[in-house]
């Protein structure tokens, strides 16, 4: 069982009080841009087998969005950030760094 803590009210929950919104640092494209840039940002998802940032709702407590850092193989949590950042913060970068040095970082939007 997945369990992640709610960075906004310091809940530790499992995945059934929590709603999953998808892949998280998204590049947005909307009125203006291409055709192909809004179908990837439609449809095209990483979906990597390691290291994945999700996006959370605390459904059955807070209410409020949140950022997963994990791992889809085994389920690490390697921490969990507000939803109102750009990137991860370091000490979860550090984290995913420690865990799988080989690791390599992707560009956020």
């Amino acid at each position: 069982m997945l369990i992640l803590t709610c960075p906004h009210c310091g809940v530790t929950a499992e995945e059934t009080e929590l709603a999953p919104g998808g892949e998280a640092h998204l590049k947005r494209f909307g009125p203006g841009s291409s055709d192909a840039e809004f179908e990837g940002y439609l449809f095209a998802r990483e979906n990597p087998r390691g290291v994945h940032f999700e996006r959370w709702r605390h459904a059955y407590g807070c209410g409020k969005w949140f950022i997963a850092a994990r791992c889809t193989a085994t389920l690490q949590v390697f921490g969990t950030y507000t939803s109102q950042v750009a990137a991860p913060p370091q000490q979860v970068r550090d984290a995913i760094t420690a865990a799988r040095p080989g690791w390599r970082w992707r560009e956020f939007a």
